[in-house]
């Protein structure tokens, strides 16, 4: 989705950012993600973001692994920021958003802050080709993403547009596909942190025949 905003690097990006901790929500580069906003401290988050004029929201899972207090997740080393691109106020105090990808980043420290929804102090070096659109998209095997997809389409009785999915370019393809992929919070990570397109393709095909071997579908995650 095309952006009111130009993101040409590292530099283009604030270094202090709220976060959403969401598990199971992957949102990366140039991918549009979906949200339906209704608690009080991430209402407080949008409207603050819309009034600073960034837009900017970073989506990060809670780290199951080390979870910490309920009230507030250990969290992931790694999420990424994305723009607010669409809103819709509901009339029952909910906003509908959309957020488009713009670049991974890794959290420096977390900040005490006063606001109900938290911040952290963030880098974007070491994801600088995040800003490069379809870098490395020639290096994908995109026969074997395409297979992997068949393979699960037909197992679940599941149909798709696949004359969109033969159209997408690699980059679309394989983003579009680890977001809306069915698997758990670590998996998703992993597909996150990918060093590059070709190995969160290799990745994603990779979960895509364990769980084919298992003979059934990893549960639905729930998005906020």
């Amino acid at each position: 989705m095309p952006m009111n905003a130009v993101y040409d690097g590292p530099s283009s990006l604030p270094d202090i950012i709220p976060v959403f901790p969401l598990a199971g929500a992957l949102l990366l580069p140039r991918g549009q993600m979906p949200l339906n906003i209704f608690e009080p401290r991430y209402i407080a988050m949008v409207d603050d973001a819309l009034m600073s004029g960034h837009r900017l929201i970073g989506m990060i899972q809670p780290d199951a692994a080390h979870p910490g207090p309920e009230s507030r997740p250990n969290l992931y080393r790694v999420g990424c920021v994305g723009r607010i691109t669409q809103i819709a106020e509901t009339g029952d105090g909910r906003y509908l958003v959309q957020l488009t990808g713009i670049s991974r980043f890794s959290i420096v420290e977390e900040l005490n802050v006063t606001t109900l929804y938290r911040q952290c102090r963030v880098s974007y070096e070491q994801f600088a080709d995040d800003f490069i659109a379809r870098m490395g998209e020639d290096k994908v095997d995109r026969k074997a993403v395409l297979k992997a997809l068949s393979d699960f389409l037909k197992a679940n009785n599941l149909k798709t547009d696949w004359q969109g999915i033969e159209d997408a370019p690699n980059e679309a393809l394989v983003n579009a596909l680890a977001m809306m992929s069915p698997y758990g919070s670590a998996e998703k990570q992993a597909l996150l942190e990918a060093p590059d397109l070709k190995t969160r393709a290799e990745i994603l095909v990779a979960l895509t025949e364990i769980e084919l071997a298992k003979g059934k579908t990893p549960s639905d995650t729930s998005l906020q």
